[in-house]
């Protein structure tokens, strides 16, 4: 039975591979499993039938069979455990690989997803400033321990993981915000994530979907 995740018919990122469900198609892409996606409007994520999968009316979700998950992290996990290419085989490794996607999910992306929203929404607001300025600072403290656990190093932990996948996501919402000029070797890394022919199915396979809705 081929899986079905949930994406956003009109998808707020415009096409440009933030929204979540790009983490699964380029799971799915990176361990050659094919899928479907069923997409849904703003107003039928807040319906029962979607809350019955997704209690907090979000994409993604994930059936197959009689399992049902949603959490990016969780279906990008249970995708790299069931289909080789990306968790290694040794268990040290293994183990590390988890340990950067936790990372890149709840070290790195609360104060990037905070910058995103507040300058969507809360932009001209008193405070704008000052909680743009904090969240920077923060942000800038967390690339540079990043930075320098990478260093030279192609990926987070030798060969290209389900950490990386997930840490190139998170960082990729920093791209037009100017941070990333100070970290040269961060911005390589997400360049040669998105080289990688796995992304480019997963990115055109998104971007269709607001091309369509565009158009």
């Amino acid at each position: 039975m081929t899986a079905t995740i949930t994406a956003f018919e009109r998808s707020p990122d415009r096409g440009n591979g933030l929204a979540r469900d790009m983490r699964l198609r380029w799971a799915f892409e990176e361990v050659g499993q094919p899928y479907e996606v069923r997409l849904l409007s703003f107003e039928a994520m807040k319906e029962p039938a979607h809350l019955a999968l997704q209690p907090f009316g979000q994409i993604p979700t994930y059936e197959d069979g009689d399992l049902t998950l949603f959490e990016s992290g969780a279906i990008v996990l249970h995708i790299a455990e069931r289909h080789p290419g990306l968790l290694p085989d040794d268990a040290n490794a293994r183990a590390r690989a988890i340990m950067w996607m936790f990372a890149a999910l709840n070290t790195l992306e609360p104060p990037i997803f905070d910058r995103s929203l507040l300058t969507i929404l809360e932009r001209g607001r008193p405070w704008y400033e000052e909680r743009l300025n904090a969240l920077d600072e923060t942000i800038r403290k967390r690339l540079e321990s990043l930075s320098h656990h990478l260093g030279e190093a192609d990926w987070l932990d030798g060969a290209f993981s389900a950490g990386d996948l997930l840490m190139v996501t998170v960082l990729r919402r920093l791209q037009s915000s100017g941070i990333l000029n100070g970290y040269s070797n961060l911005a390589a890394y997400i360049a040669r994530a998105e080289a990688r022919p796995a992304y480019q199915r997963a990115f055109e396979a998104q971007r269709a979907v607001f091309t369509a809705a565009a158009g």
